[in-house]
């Protein structure tokens, strides 16, 4: 049996995606910003997927500007927000995606800013009275607190700290590119000043992504070199990449509920077969349905003596999981979040992440696995 539990890396692309995506490409090849016919029928395509992606969202199309996935969203965000708005102070957890504490990390190294690192708890919840205090003692801050986390799945009210930043006149910035797709977000109600979105995640294309600037928000291109996106964003539309993107987001909404139900019954039946199971198991992050992303379970093993093959035994089984981000794999410094919330990563850890086609079939067989693993080393 092949088993793929590594959804927080990338996921399958939809079917129905795939369609739409194949559809396109083999009808509408002229680019967006031509003035000719085969042009303006290709860019009506982009500007439609737009006010879709934006609908969804409870946002002006305006707002949403096309990108080539996370990353750039994530850096665009970051640097224009912070340089086009004179701030000199920022905050975010130690937890954080790389395409975040790089950026940041990069900024106070260069002299733009001074980066305050807020406290975590040993699930990996930030210091939210560290936050407000870090906020008023600062004329204006950025402040960068990802959504769900990508190794733990800690959850931030990031309600709260959006209505706190506004409190104290700060930008905020959410990396949403684990929850976009899973959870509904009203972003007129939530008031935030940037938001960042990736297709892969919820069964769309890679190398595309978008990010959401407020209206009342003002930063310059990050990228030069042409007229696209409103002059925001240089180089030709990735077209079929933002008709999977749409297509994708559009499906995720349609059956939100549907899925969430689904895909966190099989998080606590995993949950609760390797507690039956498996001695001295051990969950990292807080796994409260209220407070954890509900594809993300990240578990930490008993057997020490097989930490460093751990990942590399299950593959050979046949199951597709991780240590951590996708983005840090072939790393041999470990994960910076396990270490931030105290875990013991002399365990291995491995992080199991779901989706709507994932089955307890395919439950069954990987806690059998892990089982076996564990039983031989013990």
């Amino acid at each position: 049996m092949q088993v793929y539990l590594d959804n927080a890396a990338t996921t399958a692309l939809d079917p129905q995606v795939l369609k739409a995506m194949v559809e396109t490409m083999e009808t509408h090849y002229g680019n967006p910003s031509s003035i000719h016919a085969h042009g303006r029928q290709v860019k009506t395509i982009v500007e439609k997927a737009r006010k879709t992606i934006a609908g969804l969202l409870n946002a002006a199309p305006a707002e949403i500007f096309f990108t080539s996935g996370g990353t750039e969203a994530d850096n665009t965000a970051i640097v224009r927000g912070i340089i086009d708005n004179g701030i000199t102070h920022a905050i975010t957890s130690p937890l954080e995606h790389h395409a975040v504490l790089h950026t940041l990390e990069e900024l106070q190294k260069n002299g733009t800013i001074q980066l305050s690192l807020l406290d975590v708890d040993a699930q990996g919840h930030i210091d939210l009275l560290q936050l407000e205090k870090l906020l008023n003692d600062h004329p204006r801050s950025f402040v960068s607190l990802m959504h769900a986390n990508n190794e733990i799945g800690t959850l931030t009210d990031i309600e709260y700290v959006s209505a706190l930043s506004k409190q104290y006149n700060a930008l905020f910035h959410s990396d949403t590119v684990q929850t976009m797709g899973h959870y509904a977000h009203d972003l007129a109600k939530l008031q935030i000043d940037f938001v960042t979105g990736a297709a892969h995640k919820f069964h769309g294309p890679k190398g595309i992504g978008f990010l959401y600037v407020n209206h009342n928000t003002k930063i310059k291109p990050f990228i030069y070199g042409g007229a696209q996106e409103r002059n925001m964003r240089g180089g030709t539309e990735n077209v079929y990449g933002i008709v999977g993107l749409a297509k994708a987001l559009e499906l995720a909404y349609t059956h939100m509920d549907e899925h969430r139900q689904y895909i966190q019954g099989l998080k606590e039946y995993m949950t609760a077969q390797l507690k039956g199971q498996i001695q001295d198991i051990r969950f990292n992050g807080d796994i409260a349905p209220e407070n954890s992303l509900y594809t993300v379970l990240n578990v930490s093993f008993p057997c020490t003596d097989i930490a460093d093959m751990m990942l590399f035994n299950l593959d050979i089984a046949g199951i597709s999981a991780s240590g951590g981000s996708a983005c840090s794999s072939g790393s041999d410094i470990g994960s910076h979040v396990l270490s931030a919330i105290g875990a013991d990563t002399k365990r291995p850890c491995v992080r199991f992440s779901f989706c709507k086609n994932n089955t307890r079939e395919e439950i069954d067989f990987v806690v059998g696995k892990l089982r076996e693993l564990c039983l031989e080393k013990a």
